[in-house]
Formats: C-alpha cells, sequence, structure tokens
C-alpha cells in the first residue's frame, strides 16, 4: 500500500480518535477518561484487531513525531509569558520541580536496579517525568531506548493525571500553587491538561513547573546516572 495513504490514514485515525475522545470527556468528565488515555487505548485496540503493523502505523505518526522538536523549542514561551508568577514565586517553584524531579529520576532507578531491569530499559525509564520530546533525547544521551521512553512518559502523564485529583482531595490540597507544582512536575503537559480544569492560575503554574522540569530533569538525570548505577 502506497506509504503516503499510509501516513495520511495514521493522521486522520490519530485525530479522529482523539476528537472522539475529546467528545466523551466533554460529556462525561472522569478521569479515568482522560482524552490522551481513551485515544491511547482505542488506537491501540484498534491496530490489534485489524492486525495493522505497528510501522505501518507510524508511517503517519512519525508525522506527528516530528512535531516534538518544535515543541520542545515551545516550551520557553510559557515560561516567558508567565515570568511574573516565577519572579512572585521563585523559592516554592524552584524547590518544588527540584524535589519533584529528584524524586522522580531516583524513585524509577532505584525500582528498576531493585527489579533487576536491563540498564537500557532503566535508562529509558530514568526522564520519565518530563515531556517526551525531552525524555527521548535524555534517553537516547544515556544509551536507552527512545521509543521505550515514549510508553514510560505517557505512563506517568496518564497516570497522574488519572490520579492526581484523587489524591490532592484525600490530602486536602486546595492551593493552586501546590497543585499546579506537583502535578505539572510529575505528569507534565499530560497533567497539565488535566489541572487547567482547576482554575488558570493552578493551570499556569502546571505549566511552568512543567516547563522547568524539563530543565532539571535533563541536567540530574547523567548526574544521578553516573552515581546511582
Amino acid at each position: 500500500m502506497n506509504s503516503l495513504f499510509l501516513g495520511l490514514l495514521g493522521v486522520i485515525g490519530t485525530l479522529i480518535a482523539y476528537m472522539g475522545a475529546l467528545y466523551i470527556y466533554q460529556k462525561y468528565p472522569y478521569p479515568i477518561l482522560l482524552p490522551v488515555f481513551v485515544a491511547t487505548v482505542a488506537i491501540a485496540i484498534t491496530l490489534i484487531l485489524f492486525h495493522i503493523p505497528y510501522d505501518a502505523y507510524m508511517q503517519g505518526g512519525k508525522w506527528i513525531d516530528w512535531l516534538l522538536g518544535p515543541a520542545v523549542v515551545a516550551l520557553a514561551y510559557p515560561l516567558y509569558n508567565q515570568w511574573e508568577m516565577v519572579k512572585k514565586y521563585p523559592f516554592p517553584l524552584l524547590a518544588g520541580v527540584g524535589i519533584g524531579s529528584l524524586l522522580g529520576i531516583t524513585t524509577g532507578l532505584l525500582l528498576a536496579k531493585w527489579l533487576h531491569f536491563d540498564h537500557q530499559v532503566i535508562y529509558s525509564l530514568i526522564p520519565k517525568n518530563s515531556t517526551t520530546p525531552v525524555a527521548m533525547e535524555i534517553t537516547e544521551s544515556l544509551g536507552g531506548i527512545a521509543p521505550m521512553a515514549t510508553v514510560f512518559v505517557m505512563i506517568a502523564g496518564i497516570g497522574g493525571a488519572i490520579t492526581g485529583p484523587a489524591i490532592l482531595k484525600r490530602l486536602g490540597i486546595t492551593h493552586f500553587l501546590a497543585i499546579g507544582i506537583g502535578v505539572g512536575s510529575a505528569s507534565h503537559a499530560i497533567g497539565t491538561s488535566k489541572v487547567m480544569e482547576y482554575g488558570v492560575l493552578a493551570g499556569a503554574v502546571s505549566t511552568v513547573a512543567m516547563s522547568l522540569s524539563a530543565v532539571v530533569i535533563s541536567i540530574l538525570s547523567p548526574i544521578l546516572t553516573n552515581i546511582l548505577m
């Protein structure tokens, strides 16, 4: 089958899956029905049922994947746009993001070592709390597997977006700064999309935390890998 046709089919199918999942979430806004999660499951089931090879789907998926590069550069925009907030809460933001990034890297690395995972798997797991394009670059520099890093990033993002609201409610956390820093530094863009529902301020903090986490994790990952591996 023509690769251009497969590419178009992959892109269109992905957009349809996401728009359908978004429509469902707007009608039934439960965390488990998060659009990214529902769309991902729908695409995976479709590929399995119709015996569509992953490589065939990625004929179009790689077009979306190419947009990840500009997305890294675009992370500078929310930092610039919310610079007044950064200047207003420098210590909570830097401390929260720093601790969150440190815990995200060390817990994943140490747990994977305890379970005796292969080194390539561990290297792919280390930057799971950063955004996908950053995680892929970090993973490749460490010697991991970039596509596997993408899976771990998705799990961290979707898991945080689904479980985050329940955890925040159980712990009685209501301050926009705590919500934004916690979810943004742990669940990057996917978690941030959920935090937007808590209000503009929480969403803005989460966006900044997500952007800062990408920088901090890029710096800490090779350092902690050398220390702990």
